[in-house]
């Protein structure tokens, strides 16, 4: 009887210090995963404002430029030239969203640093037992 109560409280102890080991590493990788979830915010936002911007100002200078060359050609080609830009806007169109698609495909996976910090975990618990 003598030996129980002095192996309960190791017990105890030993998996106390197990669960404190476990919430502390769960706690880290929430963390990680807020500031991955906080970059990926600020990036998007950053993407969006920079592409508003640049189809702002791709907008109106295709405009202008566009209604310029119409007004001087008013008289001789007006069809011609409005046809004309109608292709080259669409092609241009076509190139852009194919770009588009690329950069998506080529962008970071979100969270990879929770991720690839997790499977290092598992890793490591695998070449313990």
């Amino acid at each position: 009887m003598d030996g129980h109560p002095t192996d309960t409280p190791g017990f105890i102890k030993s998996l106390s210090a197990l669960g404190d080991s476990l919430l502390g590493a769960l706690q880290e990788r929430v963390e990680l995963v807020s500031v991955e979830l906080q970059e990926e915010k600020y990036r998007l936002v950053r993407l969006i404002i920079w592409i508003s911007a640049a189809v702002f100002t791709g907008v109106m200078t295709l405009a202008f430029a566009t209604l310029t060359i119409v007004y001087l050609l008013w008289d001789t080609a007006r069809l011609a030239a409005l046809g004309g830009f109608t292709v080259l806007y669409g092609g241009v169109m076509v190139w852009v969203i194919v770009m588009l698609r690329r950069q998506f495909t080529h962008q970071p996976k979100p969270f990879e640093a929770t991720i690839d910090s997790l499977t290092e975990d598992r890793a490591c618990i695998r070449t313990r037992t």
